[in-house]
Order: structure tokens, then C-alpha cells, then sequence
């Protein structure tokens, strides 16, 4: 933004400018989204709204709630419908202008239109404008994009990209439509589609939990080789032996 201290531009390093252009959000972790979009595709049988593949409830609520928001200035204006003289760009009213150029049209539902408006938007590029998957009523909101900015211990690591709110039996087949968006091989990496159940604890991931043990029982073994040498040789509280003087 224009604002933009200098503490901060060092912080968005190495992708805080292109030219004269702001990214916002900034940052190498922001600028490499995992874009890929995956879309469930249900068979005949799997019909009934039970098999919707939700992608909201994703993200951690303390992050939507404390970490993420739009800019200060952001707002948006839910259109009439799509075709209304007023959903447009270039209409003002008391004095409000938008800096969109075309109304933005949910892809998830039928004539519902939206008009918003960016701050410095001639001199700063944001979310929606670098991956137009993302709505620009949600930005740095969308879901997808908050848990991808959760960043992973490993260089091997999952992300949740939705849920299937019911049981799925074993033996029975899902298809997804994936649009392949995210490039892997200049680094030579991977990527995969994995299904797996959950807990309320979160998924399936051993290598932490054999961390957790091991780190858990040198913790135990530390806790007891000091409980037993209070025990059996206990240190009196302000015996002269412990006191150090300097040398005179």
C-alpha cells in the first residue's frame, strides 16, 4: 500500500513489488497459493445434498477472526440483480465509487451480483486480480487461502481442502474434477488428491505423534532422574557450599 513502512516492505521479501505494482497481500508464502481448484463430481446414486463436498469451516476460526481481513477501506454492495441499471461500475451514489470494472457475478448462485471497491487499487495488485478463483468479496478471507497461509513444519504436508459431512463406505467410489493450476515441476515436487477421516483432534499424521512420545518420554526420564536426586541427595536451601564470592 502506499503506506507501507519500510519494517514492513523487508518483511514482504522477495515478492513485495512487481515494477511499481503492490501485492497485497505480499510475500513469497501468499504469491505461491496452492490454486488448484477440485470439484466434486457426484454419481447418480450420490445425488442427495448429503454428498456435498463442503469447503467452508476449513480454516481455524481464531485466524478469520484475529488474522485475516479485508483493507480498511473495502467494501461491496450487493446488486438488486445482475441486470439492474445500478450494478454498475461506473454508477455512484452518495458520493461512493467503485474501482471494480465489471460486477462480479457468484459462480454459485444464479443473478447475484456484487459491486466493491479497493483502496490504491491503480497501484496495487490483490488477491482476486493474482488467482481469479478467489471471490473479490472474500480476498484474503477465503478459506482456502487462510489455511494455506498456515505454514506446514515439513516440506511433505497436507491441507485440508474440504469435507464430506457423512460416512462414506468402504468400497464405494468418488470422482473429483481437479484444474490443474498449480505447477510442481521446476521445483520437482508432487502433489496428491488423498481422502482420509478425521477426529476432533484433527487427521491422521504419525510422524508427530511419535515426536510427541519421544520428546514426552525424555521429558518423563528428566522429571524422574531429578526427582530421585531430590530424594536422596536434596540441596539445603541456602547452604554456604552453593554461595559463590568473587575473588579478592
Amino acid at each position: 500500500m502506499s503506506g507501507q513502512s519500510s519494517i514492513a516492505a523487508s518483511n514482504c521479501e522477495p515478492l513485495n513489488k512487481l515494477g511499481n505494482i503492490t501485492l497485497n497481500p505480499c510475500g513469497f508464502i501468499a504469491n505461491t497459493f496452492f490454486n488448484d481448484v477440485i470439484k466434486f463430481q457426484p454419481t447418480e446414486s450420490q445425488s442427495d445434498s448429503s454428498w456435498k463436498m463442503h469447503e467452508q469451516g476449513i480454516a481455524w476460526e481464531s485466524d478469520l477472526e484475529y488474522k485475516f481481513r479485508q483493507p480498511e477501506q473495502f467494501r461491496f454492495k450487493e446488486c438488486i440483480s445482475c441486470s439492474d441499471a445500478s450494478c454498475d461500475c461506473n454508477f455512484s451514489e452518495e458520493g461512493q465509487e467503485w474501482s471494480c470494472e465489471l460486477p462480479y457475478e457468484d459462480p454459485n448462485e444464479d443473478d447475484k451480483c456484487y459491486l466493491y471497491y479497493y483502496p490504491d487499487d491503480d497501484t496495487t495488485k490483490y488477491l482476486y486480480e493474482t488467482y481469479p478463483m478467489i471471490s473479490p468479496i472474500e480476498g484474503v478471507t477465503n478459506e482456502h487461502f487462510v489455511v494455506w497461509m498456515r505454514v506446514a513444519a515439513k516440506p511433505k504436508f497436507r491441507k485440508l481442502y474440504g469435507y464430506f459431512n457423512r460416512d462414506i463406505l468402504k468400497g464405494e467410489s468418488l470422482s473429483f474434477e481437479i484444474t490443474n493450476n498449480w505447477a510442481v515441476k521446476s521445483f520437482h515436487g508432487s502433489k496428491s488428491l488423498i481422502l482420509t477421516t478425521t477426529t476432533a483432534l484433527g487427521g491422521k499424521n504419525y510422524s508427530i505423534g511419535y515426536s510427541f512420545i519421544v520428546l514426552g518420554g525424555a521429558c518423563l526420564a528428566i522429571g524422574a532422574f531429578f526427582t530421585l536426586k531430590h530424594i536422596f541427595s536434596p540441596r539445603k536451601l541456602g547452604h554456604p557450599k552453593y554461595l559463590k564470592y568473587k575473588n579478592e
